[in-house]
C-alpha cells in the first residue's frame, strides 16, 4: 500500500501551518531583543536635530545596526553594549528609548550640544557602568531613580545646566568610583549618603552652589583620592576624619566660607598629596610645618585666609610648581 494513501491532505496542511507558526514564533522570540535594540537606536537618532558630520547617516537599513557608527554589540547575542557618540557636535535631546537598550554598559555622549533633561528611563539600564554626558547643555535634575543602575562605576555630568539637589539615593551605588558634577547649578547640602560608597575614588563638584558643611562621615571613604568642591558656598569646618584619608592626592575647596585650623600633621597625614587648595576661605591658625614633608606637592594654595606664623621650609618640595600665599599672613 502506498504511503500517500494514508495521509489526510487537510490534516497534513494544518500540521504544516501549525509547525510553521510555531517556528515563526520561536524565531520571533529569538529576534525580538535585537529588533528592540534596532528600534531604540532609530528613536535615538530621531531626537538628534543636528549632525554636522553626518555620522548618523550610517544608521539605516542597508547595514546591520551593530555596524552603525558609534554602536558596539556583544558577539554572542548581537545586543548593543556600548553607545559612543562623543565629540560629534550633535544637537537635540536624549531619547527615553535609550532605556530599551537593556544590555547597554557604556554611554558616551560627552562633548556635544545635547539639551533637555536626562531621561528617567536611563534607570532601566541595569547593566550600565559608564554614563558620560559632560560638556553638553543638559538641564533639569539628576533622576533619583538612577540609583537603580546598580552597576554604575562612572557618572560624569560636568559642564551642563543641571539644577537641584544631588539625590540621596545615589548613595546606594556601591560600585561607583567617580562622580564628576562640576560646573553646573546644583544646590543644597552635600548628601551624607555619598560617604557610604566605600569604592568612591573621585568627587569633583567644583563650580556649583552647595551649602552647609561637608559631612563628618567623609573619613570612611578610604579609597578617595580626589575631593574638589571649589567655588561653592560651603561653610563650617573640615571634618577631622578627612585628614585620616591617606589616599588623598587632590584636596581643593578654594572659594568657600570654610573656617577652622589645619592639623599640624597635614603633610604626614596626606603622604601622596599633589594639590592642596584652600584659598579664599576663613581658615586661621598656623601653617603646618609638616607641609615640608609633602614631597609630591605640586600646588599649594593658601591665600586669602587668616593663617599666621612662619612659612615652613619648602626646599624639599622639588615637585612644587605653584605657591599661593598672598593675603595669608
Amino acid at each position: 500500500m502506498e504511503l500517500h494513501k494514508h495521509i489526510n491532505p487537510p490534516l497534513f496542511f494544518t500540521y504544516l501551518c501549525v509547525h510553521a507558526l510555531i517556528l515563526h514564533s520561536c524565531l520571533g522570540l529569538r529576534l525580538s531583543g535585537n529588533e528592540t535594540d534596532r528600534l531604540a537606536l532609530l528613536e535615538i537618532r530621531a531626537r538628534i536635530t543636528e549632525d554636522p558630520f553626518g555620522v548618523l547617516n550610517s544608521w539605516n537599513a542597508t547595514v546591520h545596526f551593530c555596524s552603525w557608527h558609534g554602536v558596539t554589540c556583544s558577539h554572542r547575542h548581537q545586543r548593543v553594549t556600548r553607545l559612543d557618540l562623543r565629540s560629534l557636535k550633535l544637537a537635540g535631546s536624549i531619547s527615553p528609548h535609550v532605556g530599551n537598550l537593556s544590555f547597554l554598559r557604556e554611554i558616551y555622549l560627552q562633548n556635544n550640544s545635547l539639551s533637555n533633561e536626562i531621561p528617567q528611563d536611563v534607570s532601566r539600564l541595569r547593566r550600565l557602568q559608564d554614563l558620560l554626558l559632560q560638556n553638553n547643555s543638559l538641564s533639569g535634575e539628576i533622576p533619583s531613580n538612577l540609583s537603580s543602575c546598580s552597576q554604575l562605576i562612572r557618572i560624569a555630568f560636568s559642564f551642563n545646566l543641571l539644577v537641584g539637589r544631588i539625590p540621596e539615593e545615589l548613595g546606594t551605588l556601591s560600585k561607583l568610583r567617580e562622580i564628576a558634577i562640576h560646573d553646573n547649578h546644583f544646590t543644597g547640602s552635600v548628601p551624607k549618603s555619598l560617604t557610604n560608597i566605600s569604592s568612591l575614588e573621585i568627587i569633583s563638584a567644583t563650580g556649583n552652589n552647595f551649602s552647609g558643611s561637608l559631612p563628618d562621615t567623609f573619613g570612611q571613604m578610604t579609597n578617595l583620592f580626589v575631593l574638589a568642591f571649589d567655588a561653592n558656598s560651603l561653610s563650617g569646618t573640615i571634618p577631622p576624619s578627612i585628614f585620616n584619608l591617606s589616599s588623598i592626592r587632590i584636596f581643593s575647596v578654594t572659594y568657600n566660607q570654610i573656617l577652622g585650623t589645619l592639623p599640624s600633621n597635614l603633610g604626614v597625614a596626606f603622604p601622596h598629596l599633589e594639590f592642596f587648595g584652600i584659598g579664599r576661605n576663613q581658615f586661621s591658625g598656623p601653617i603646618p610645618v609638616s607641609l615640608s614633608n609633602a614631597s609630591s606637592l605640586r600646588h599649594l594654595g593658601l591665600g586669602g585666609n587668616r593663617l599666621h606664623g612662619k612659612v615652613p621650609s619648602l626646599e624639599n618640595l622639588h615637585s612644587l610648581e605653584r605657591l599661593l600665599l598672598a593675603a595669608t599672613i
